[in-house]
């Protein structure tokens, strides 16, 4: 079985771009800082370091994840691993890893203040990352400060699912 779940925070905007032919479909790359624990320092303290995995995301999932993803989000996908190779322009082959998203979704809260503010691709922390701007995001009309939608009036609780 091939199958992966990752949560992590986007080390960069997603890259997006839209394949040619019949129909046009959104192919979105992006790379997600996933927090590694690594051994234990010898004074004691667990040292935490990121892997950097490449993901790709096509059609509703890629412009979904174009529309709502930005540095620094932290998000849980999951997928499936896929390996390739190719000859880069200096002749030599280079082998390639990603994750194939089949499901991906925001980990934190829509005003969830981050307690990290962001990975560099080599793994370092970068205290200089600032969080977007919230009002760059789009927010819905209906939201509370909870994060979670007023039921519209109207509606009966009897209707809902979760009672």
């Amino acid at each position: 079985m091939n199958r992966v779940i990752l949560m992590g925070r986007l080390t960069r905007d997603p890259e997006v771009r839209y394949s040619q032919g019949e129909r046009t479909m959104a192919i979105a790359r992006y790379t997600l800082a996933v927090d590694r624990r690594g051994r234990r320092s010898q004074d004691g303290n667990d040292q935490q370091t990121a892997d950097f995995i490449n993901c790709v995301a096509f059609d509703r999932a890629g412009e979904f994840a174009e529309k709502y993803f930005h540095q620094g989000m932290r998000v849980l996908i999951s997928g499936r691993i896929q390996t390739g190779s190719y000859i880069n322009r200096d002749g030599q082959k280079v082998y390639t890893t990603d994750v194939i998203i089949e499901d991906q979704e925001f980990a934190d809260s829509k005003g969830a203040a981050s307690d990290m503010s962001g990975y560099q691709n080599n793994g370092n922390y970068n205290s200089s990352y600032q969080q977007p701007a919230a009002s760059s995001r789009p927010a819905p009309s209906s939201a509370i400060g909870d994060g979670f939608m007023n039921i519209p009036d109207g509606v009966e609780d009897e209707g809902l699912p979760f009672n």
